[in-house]
């Protein structure tokens, strides 16, 4: 997931080995591409989405606007390709975590931790991305909802495994249970950026939130 648009030149069928070999302008190009990405995560993260202006990120990568432009049409779109690539990686993140033992409570606030603990750490970004959530195009809004599809499926198939194991009840409503999961999840951050929680705060009312939205569901066997 470091690079967005390498990956792009990959296909699920089509081994690494076996992808095209970029010709010399074509890597340029995808290294330009990746000291913006890299310059534009460190400054929305150190100040958030407004602070950070194109100048500023061209300024940080070593380059002129204008080869930020020719990578991306603005800001916004910038945004999301960092948005994109950091929650790809906090996706593997969490997917390593989930596979822990222990019960499924245990297993899914141990990704949902690891989620608190790969984002705080870059709380003005956190906070750009829930101010931007309110009054993004749909279109931006659309794209973002697929982009965290991965952490909602690792929540899902943490639920259907505890179905299979027995723990939860075979009629539970897995879907319903992982969007309220996933809703509290979300939440949270905001505690966490305006509030000044700490991870281990949000650790703590994400446990409480668990139990309540299993209550229903826990097998009674």
């Amino acid at each position: 997931m470091r690079d967005v648009a390498l990956s792009s030149l990959q296909t699920d069928s089509q081994p690494e080995s076996d992808a095209p070999r970029l010709n010399r302008r074509q890597a340029a190009k995808v290294r330009t591409r990746q000291k913006v990405l890299d310059a534009a995560r460190q400054l929305f993260a150190e100040r958030g989405y407004d602070p950070a202006t194109i100048r500023d990120i061209a300024k940080a990568a070593g380059m002129s606007t204008g080869a930020v432009f020719a990578n991306f049409q603005d800001k916004a779109e910038l945004f999301e390709a960092v948005l994109a690539s950091d929650l790809g990686r906090l996706a593997e993140t969490m997917k390593a975590a989930a596979g822990a033992e222990g019960s499924v409570r245990a297993r899914l606030l141990s990704a949902l931790g690891a989620g608190y603990h790969g984002s705080l750490e870059q709380l003005p970004l956190v906070q750009a991305v829930i101010a931007r959530s309110w009054f993004q195009p749909v279109a931006a809004e659309m794209r973002t909802r697929a982009a965290i599809k991965p952490i909602l499926s690792i929540v899902t198939d943490t639920l259907q495994a505890g179905v299979g194991e027995g723990e939860l009840r075979q009629d539970a409503d897995v879907r319903l249970l992982s969007e309220m999961i996933y809703g509290a999840f979300l939440a949270n951050y905001r505690h966490a950026a305006y509030d000044g929680w700490t991870e281990a705060q949000l650790g703590e009312r994400m446990g409480k939130q668990v139990d309540v939205i299993l209550a229903g569901a826990l097998s009674r066997q």
